[in-house]
């Protein structure tokens, strides 16, 4: 990996950031973060906007729903696995953040990649960091409110990791080469980052679960756009000092990262199930995992897809992109 002279960050002109004058304007731009960090602003009353009668986590988002063992089961069973839902809803969204994002943005930070650095850019990673941070407090207190609710006393580590952070660290074990884990984790938190919001969005404009949850989920979404950019413009950096073996190391590992973030999570949902004393389990998760239409959990790739149209890259990997936007 090479030095580079201009950093690129959307929303910000190219800058060198060695220059001292070009450092100090870059930086009093990355200083208005407070205008529209989430950590900034005023939280909700979580209390007030719980509502007992209505769910946790959209049914329809199960993928066991129209399966005969889900719909025999008594509804007061499902509700209580909608509960379980959310929370393990709230533990991807947390572990994503702690050991798949946040490491990234640590070893920018920590000059891993020579072709990136620079005060401004730092600060905004940093920034950033502090975002994902209060994202994490979001999350756990959503899921803590929850829990007084819904009287749930076992602790969220009955929930296996979820998927994607456990795939990251299978990955990054088999790699041989330092450049190999960085480029992984980068990989990782790329697709995290830019497919975040499609997450997101599956339950921030849900108008029939917990209020207090998808207005957690819409407060959280805010933040990453602003995040996806900045990952988006680190992995074009990253991508074009790296080694022609490096770079389709780096492409294949996206779209590893991207098959990992969309999937739905059948490790999680076997735990949940069988805490719960659900009949057939291992047979219901078999027929379903084979059912070409309730593979992924998340069915929009357009983050994904708009960064590797920049890169001029969609014709190098194999995504059957029409099954998103």
């Amino acid at each position: 990996m090479n030095s580079n002279v201009l950093t690129e960050i959307p929303g910000f002109p190219p800058f060198d950031p060695t220059d001292p004058v070009e450092n100090a304007v870059i930086t009093r731009l990355a200083g208005n973060w407070h205008r529209r960090a989430t950590v900034k602003r005023k939280e909700p009353e979580l209390e007030d906007l719980f509502e007992v009668d209505r769910p946790d986590y959209p049914e329809h988002l199960v993928p066991f729903v129209g399966h005969p063992v889900w719909e025999a089961l008594d509804p007061e069973v499902r509700s209580r696995i909608l509960s379980w839902a959310w929370l393990g809803y709230n533990k991807h969204t947390v572990l994503a953040e702690q050991r798949v994002v946040n490491p990234a943005f640590a070893y920018v930070i920590e000059g891993e990649f020579p072709s990136l650095g620079g005060p401004a850019l730092e600060t905004s990673l940093a920034q950033a960091m502090v975002d994902e941070q209060y994202h994490t407090l979001m999350h756990l207190n959503a899921s803590t409110i929850t829990r007084q609710k819904r009287n749930i006393t076992l602790p969220d580590t009955v929930l296996p990791a979820p998927h994607l952070v456990q795939r990251l660290a299978e990955l990054r074990d088999g790699c041989s080469e330092s450049w190999e884990k960085k480029l992984t984790t980068l990989a990782f938190a790329t697709v995290s980052e830019t497919s975040i919001s499609a997450y997101l969005h599956l339950l921030s404009n849900d108008r029939d679960i917990q209020v207090i949850n998808s207005t957690t989920v819409a407060l959280h979404n805010r933040d990453e756009i602003c995040h996806a950019s900045i990952t988006g413009e680190l992995a074009k950096t990253v991508y074009d000092f790296l080694s022609k073996d490096q770079q389709r190391f780096f492409v294949d590992t996206l779209i590893t990262g991207l098959e990992a973030f969309v999937a739905n999570d059948y490790g999680t949902w076997h735990r949940i199930l069988t805490m719960h004393g659900v009949p057939r389990v291992d047979e219901m998760i078999a027929e379903v995992q084979h059912d070409a239409n309730r593979k992924n959990l998340v069915r929009d790739f357009s983050g994904l897809r708009s960064l590797l149209s920049d890169m001029d890259l969609l014709g190098d990997v194999d995504w059957a992109w029409e099954d998103g936007n």
